[in-house]
């Protein structure tokens, strides 16, 4: 004999606000008569912190220092012990999506997946059987989103990148001095919202040797909070080249990202971690020379 348990959302986006109705249908497929001690399903949310090596110690990063973060815990009964026939037969059911009060997160946040944070919420249905039968089970995950508030205020930056500007470059090979370039950088705003485009340009108005390529880099900075403090991570999201070999002197380059649907959420900060992100634009020079200007954003989810 061989069943099968499936979890199917009316939704087919998968995409809920708090307040709303998680509606779906609970399949189960079988060739014979299956007889069952009960049929559960339960909705979790949880946010998962872990530690990075580096900068907590390889003993801390893997202790308990850290536990996960209940943002949601519902079960519910879909159906009192007994038989369910041969074929296929479709259970409905209704959860609300309603957080679970506790003083770090008082509301559901976005569901988001990173290196060292991650918000995850997944429906679990399990089949209780006889102890003789091996128990069944199945799960589905599904997407929590901030509903969408004003249109943000832009926040324009402009800024020339000269060698004396430069805050960080580093030659990854060949020559070690600093060639005399000036770039011109501009975003349209940082404060950006998650469902609209990243827009800019950059333009190199001088440069004493030839470029090899102009990246724009999202960048996601995660927080966590540990025994001895705080662990505080950067790492990149997307790249994307915006400039592959020497442009043009005096010409304006556009820039345009679209952000990430799981990789990046609304900026978010509570008492056990952050979630916050930067633009990078990089330019490598003939030599592997790079140099990079730096742009601390604001992500909110708007209309």
């Amino acid at each position: 004999m061989s069943a099968n348990l499936t979890i199917n959302l009316k939704r087919a986006s998968k995409v809920y606000y708090e307040g709303e109705t998680v509606a779906g249908v609970v399949v189960v497929d079988t060739n014979a008569d299956l007889r069952h001690e009960g049929l559960s399903l339960t909705m979790e949310g949880c946010v998962n912190l872990q530690l990075n090596t580096k900068s907590a110690g390889i003993f801390d990063a893997f202790s308990n220092t850290i536990k996960p973060i209940t943002l949601i815990n519902t079960t519910i009964e879909l159906a009192a012990a007994g038989k369910i026939p041969v074929g296929v037969t479709e259970i409905p059911f209704e959860m609300p999506l309603v957080s679970r009060q506790n003083s770090i997160a008082p509301a559901l946040l976005e569901t988001y997946h990173g290196v060292f944070v991650n918000v995850i919420y997944t429906l679990k249905c399990g089949m209780r059987r006889s102890f003789l039968n091996k128990q069944l089970n199945t799960s589905c995950q599904f997407f929590v989103q901030h509903r969408h508030q004003e249109r943000p205020v832009s926040k324009p930056v402009r800024c020339e990148i000269t060698p004396a500007t430069v805050r960080g470059g580093a030659p990854a090979g060949g020559s070690r001095h600093m060639p005399h370039f000036q770039l011109y950088a501009e975003i349209d705003s940082t404060v950006c919202a998650l469902d609209r485009p990243i827009t800019g340009k950059v333009r190199v108005d001088e440069c004493s040797v030839a470029i090899k390529s102009v990246e724009l880099q999202l960048v996601r900075v995660e927080t966590c909070g540990h025994a001895e403090g705080f662990s505080r991570d950067a790492t990149e999201v997307q790249n994307i080249q915006v400039v592959c070999g020497d442009p043009r002197r005096a010409c304006d380059v556009p820039l345009y990202a679209v952000l990430p649907r799981l990789f990046s959420c609304p900026t978010t900060a509570t008492h056990a971690f952050k979630i916050e992100f930067e633009l990078n634009i990089a330019v490598i020079f003939e030599d592997d020379f790079l140099v990079t200007e730096n742009f601390p954003i604001l992500l909110v989810r708007s209309k």
